[in-house]
């Protein structure tokens, strides 16, 4: 099954600056991410980490600075409809079950290659299909708002902590859910205080906190 992403990709930030409160949580930043690589947002709680992801995600105007999708303006590309973010939160329907929560997000974006049966057995929720999404335990639910991403089809994927309330074993599937994504041509921007292990990745790293 091709679920690659064969056409060059990229998404550059330039001179980006985020104020909160009169505080400076970063200014000047800029980098670059193309195919095949990954973007490691690292500093001290409270440095900007989750605003940088909610500016880049479109819920939030930075202060200064531009994005760009592929060499063009956010707001004139087709980048809203490549970015997939998953949050803290789960961000999933407790009331519905783990099929229709599945099914939704399928109405929302472009239709990945792999099944719903398909994305339910690598994310070890096999069987679960018609439980309620709120008699999952927390792990379980984060590993339903990681199928999501892999139920559509989009090049980049925004991680806000992907790994809370993972344990071991989740925390190895997560990591090569994230390999596979990226060696099939995607591109990830992610937060984390978990020591990723991504083997042949090309993983760049910013440190916020040093960044104002």
């Amino acid at each position: 099954m091709d679920s690659s992403f064969s056409d060059s990709r990229s998404f550059e930030a330039t001179n980006l600056s985020c104020i909160r409160d009169d505080r400076i949580l970063f200014e000047g930043l800029n980098f670059k991410l193309n195919n095949h690589q990954v973007l490691l947002l690292e500093g001290k709680n409270g440095c900007g980490k989750t605003s940088l992801l909610r500016i880049i995600c479109g819920f939030r105007e930075q202060d200064e600075g531009e994005m760009f999708w592929c060499d063009t303006a956010l707001k004139e590309s087709e980048y809203y409809s490549e970015m997939a973010y998953v949050g803290h939160l789960d961000g999933v329907k407790q009331e519905l079950t783990v099929l229709e929560n599945l099914k939704m997000s399928l109405a929302l974006s472009r239709p990945g290659d792999y099944s719903i049966e398909q994305v339910l057995d690598k994310v070890h929720l096999a069987g679960y299909d018609d439980s309620l999404v709120q008699s999952l335990s927390a792990g379980q639910k984060r590993r339903l708002s990681l199928a999501r991403l892999l139920i559509t089809k989009n090049s980049l994927w925004i991680l806000d902590e992907p790994f809370t309330s993972i344990d071991k074993q989740g925390i190895k599937l997560i990591e090569s859910l994230m390999h596979e994504h990226v060696s099939n041509g995607g591109m990830i921007i992610l937060t984390s205080h978990h020591d990723l292990v991504l083997h042949e990745a090309d993983v760049q790293k910013i440190d916020l906190s040093a960044c104002h």
